[in-house]
């Protein structure tokens, strides 16, 4: 919109590069185009302010597809004013020489007039497309739809406006439908969900298994070993059983070979002694069998008496020692 400026009873317009802007004077024009700036009477002057920037115009439009389902198309319009003097001259864009104001809505009947001109071939195409087409690949079918019936339409070039471009957004059904029509999809995405957590699971549960082999045969091997080292250990008692008991038998050897020894020469010593004992008792009896009787029975009392224990006393009876005298007297004889 134009900035106004008051003064007295002059006013002053100053325009921006997107706006066109017309000055009539009593009828004549004074001045027209973009950029415009201009003193002026508000008595005398008509003026009509024309945009001519581009514009955006969302589209929001309900549509049935061939099989009786609702559909809500979302789209965006890119127009501008090409001819902005014609559109002065067929919609009113007067403003207030006073302050500035519009005094009409002119943007609204061409917002109205895109809008019904827009709707009307998306419709038509979306009545022959089943639901499921509409939602895939309908987009680029009603958007090239809409370029085209509005680039072709006569009464957009009356007013001079014309269409940039046309974009459809999203075309959406129900809610419900829509969440009816997501439950496969959503499915099929838990699916694969379920898919990759069991995956994972039996990745795990493999890998469990192979830790859980890893270990048995750790235990295994650490069994092997131990039964490697119970048998040296075995074997190298079993060694040093052998090695003691060789150790012993010929300690026992040399032992018995002593003990043969010693035995040998007290046998041989005892030979001796009883050799020269029995000399001594041969040459005793020699001497003795020259003896006669009477020394043999002295030398027998006196080995006897010295054989006898202790005697503290000795009674001799006169029939005790009469026998003896007798014997000794006889003896004599």
């Amino acid at each position: 919109m134009a900035d106004v400026t008051k003064l007295l009873f002059l006013r002053h317009l100053r325009g921006t590069p997107t706006t066109w802007v017309r000055f009539q004077k009593r009828g004549r024009l004074s001045k027209e185009g973009t950029g415009q700036s201009f003193w002026y009477r508000p008595l005398v002057a008509v003026l009509s302010e024309v945009p001519v920037d581009d514009r955006e115009l969302p589209l929001l439009f309900h549509a049935r597809t061939a099989d009786f389902a609702d559909v809500t198309v979302q789209a965006t319009v890119t127009y501008r004013i090409a001819d902005p003097a014609l559109a002065a001259a067929r919609l009113d864009f007067s403003v207030d020489p006073y302050r500035g104001g519009a005094r009409a809505r002119p943007l609204d009947q061409i917002a109205t007039l895109l809008t019904e001109l827009a709707q009307q071939p998306a419709l038509d195409l979306l009545t022959r497309l089943p639901l499921a087409e509409a939602l895939t690949s309908a987009i680029a079918q009603v958007r090239e739809t809409v370029a085209a019936a509005l680039s072709d339409d006569a009464r957009l070039g009356d007013i001079g406006v014309a269409v940039v471009s046309a974009r459809v957004v999203a075309i959406r059904p129900e809610p419900e439908l829509e969440r009816s029509l997501q439950t496969p999809t959503r499915e099929a995405v838990q699916q694969d969900a379920d898919k990759a957590t069991y995956a994972r699971r039996a990745q795990a549960v493999e890998r469990e298994r192979a830790i859980a082999e890893n270990e048995l045969q750790n235990k295994i091997e650490l069994a092997r070993r131990e039964q490697r080292l119970v048998e040296q250990k075995g074997a190298n008692d079993r060694r040093k059983a052998e090695l003691s008991a060789a150790a012993e038998l010929v300690l026992a050897q040399g032992r018995a070979e002593k003990d043969r020894a010693l035995a040998a020469a007290h046998a041989d010593r005892v030979r001796a002694v009883g050799a020269a004992e029995a000399e001594a008792e041969t040459a005793r009896l020699a001497a003795y069998r020259e003896l006669p009787p009477a020394v043999l029975q002295a030398l027998a009392l006196r080995e006897l008496a010295g054989r006898l224990p202790e005697i503290d006393q000795l009674t001799i009876t006169p029939d005790l020692l009469t026998g003896v005298l007798a014997r000794l007297g006889g003896g004599s004889r």
